[in-house]
């Protein structure tokens, strides 16, 4: 036995007062102090074996480091669209099958799903990285700019990761190369999702997105918890951002057609016309929010953002199409949300004569960090970034298709910094926006909190 083993267990002697008694000439041992002791052994035991795991993530985190920068790279300079990314699951499944995984492709039409098996039995932990790009023609002078063009909703475009999901594969890719060098310690199963569509697809038809049609495929149904990050360009590289409960919105398609009656614009009473309607309807859907909802509580957003009707300075059309966003943080809010845009709209438009034809899809629920298992990796995410770079963040009022893996499992979503930290977040460039720019120091952070927290977890779940 170890001289480590006869330390602790001396410690454990001395917080228990005594181990045993001197009655006369014998010594009896003390049932209480023995089994104490022993909790004390198996305690520090397993503190000690942790504490050689987070020694093991943060060295293979900065060895890889390079080599995360290095796939990010390729995958910024080879972008593609959703269910389009056939290249980028063809590199994501060599590097997991090189690690000698179980693979799984063409999961969700273009998704990849990798399998670790630890060397002893628990729970199964999911990580997801999405893998789509966007119709967006890049600005940013780099020299792994894209330079892919493509057609999108007929017109020319550039294609671009303006969302950083090039950073998430890359991270999620380190993260398995970190955790199959500690294979054999791990307590469980490491399932790695590799996400496609994201961002949506330009078919309208296709009534689905790729977290969603991946939890029809049955992806999540051995999978006991889930994690993922999403890399945030106005916060700074080497923060954490996180918020247990509604941390991302719900999202909504807004559509609402009024019908009048068309006339010359020279004899506006002969019409009905549907564009002061639609002002009118546009006004009224604001009172929703500050009228209706209990702002106090959680926010929430109705946003109008196209108007189209009409084609000449002089008549007045007989129809007018609008088509706007819902942002909402809870089932209830969203039913009275969409209660009242019906209301509003439907008698505005009878006031006038008109009618409003209102059509609601819903698309993405509420991210929701479960609160019990938030509150248990907090210390693992406070351990990865350090007490003053862990941030509690407000609502966002994006929204992530994340959240449909969280509808079955309990799952924790949080915010990874990418910005140069000495630039000021009000000027650094936003997602989804030609100059979006990422500073790439802080994906080895991306590495040790998602390996750290499979680590932890499986440890406190035995």
């Amino acid at each position: 036995m170890s001289l480590n083993f006869y330390l602790i267990f001396f410690v454990a002697c001395q917080s228990t007062d005594c181990l045993f008694l001197n009655l006369g000439m014998r010594r009896i041992f003390r049932l209480d102090f023995i089994l104490a002791g022993i909790a004390f052994l198996c305690t520090a035991s397993s503190l000690i074996a942790q504490s050689k795991l987070e020694k093991k993530v943060n060295e293979s985190a900065q060895e890889i480091e390079g080599k995360v920068i290095e796939w990010r790279r390729d995958f910024h300079e080879h972008p593609e669209l959703g269910n389009e990314e056939v290249r980028t699951a063809g590199k994501i499944a060599a590097h997991l099958k090189s690690l000698g995984m179980e693979v799984t492709e063409g999961v969700a039409v273009t998704g990849v799903i990798g399998i670790l098996k630890g060397g002893k039995p628990g729970p199964t932990v999911a990580l997801r990285a999405d893998m789509d790009a966007l119709p967006v023609t890049e600005r940013v002078d780099v020299p792994f700019k894209s330079q892919v063009k493509t057609t999108y909703n007929g017109q020319e475009s550039g294609v671009m990761h303006a969302c950083g999901h090039d950073s998430h594969m890359a991270i999620l890719m380190g993260v398995a190369e970190v955790l199959k060098g500690m294979q054999k310690d791990l307590k469980g199963t490491v399932k790695f999702i590799f996400q496609p569509s994201e961002e949506g697809l330009e078919d309208k038809s296709i009534d689905t997105w790729g977290a969603k049609q991946m939890v029809e495929e049955g992806v999540m149904e051995d999978v006991d918890v889930i994690f993922g990050l999403h890399i945030n360009s106005q916060t700074p590289a080497g923060v954490i951002k996180y918020k247990p409960g509604p941390a991302m919105a719900a999202v909504d398609e807004l559509e609402i057609t009024v019908k009048g009656q068309q006339a010359h614009g020279a004899y506006p009473w002969s019409s009905i016309d549907p564009i002061v309607t639609s002002s009118q309807i546009v006004m009224g859907l604001q009172t929703i929010v500050s009228r209706n909802v209990k702002i106090i509580e959680i926010p929430a957003i109705v946003t109008i953002g196209a108007i189209h009707g009409g084609v000449r300075h002089n008549i007045i059309p007989e129809q007018v199409d609008m088509i706007g966003t819902i942002r909402t943080y809870s089932q209830p809010q969203q039913e009275l949300i969409h209660r009242r845009i019906r209301e509003i709209g439907e008698n505005i438009a009878k006031s006038a004569g008109a009618e409003a034809d209102i059509s609601i899809n819903k698309m993405y629920p509420v991210t929701y960090n479960d609160e019990a298992l938030t509150a248990k990796m907090q210390p693992t995410l406070e351990k990865v970034a350090g007490k003053d770079n862990l941030w509690v963040h407000d609502p966002v009022t994006g929204a992530e298709d994340f959240s449909f893996f969280q509808l079955e499992k309990p799952g924790l979503f949080f915010f990874l910094g990418g910005m140069p930290p000495a630039e000021d977040p009000e000027k650094a460039a936003s997602h989804h926006t030609p100059d979006f720019y990422l500073d790439e120091s802080g994906f080895v952070l991306g590495v040790r909190a998602l390996s750290q927290l499979t680590v932890d977890y499986m440890e406190m779940s035995k």
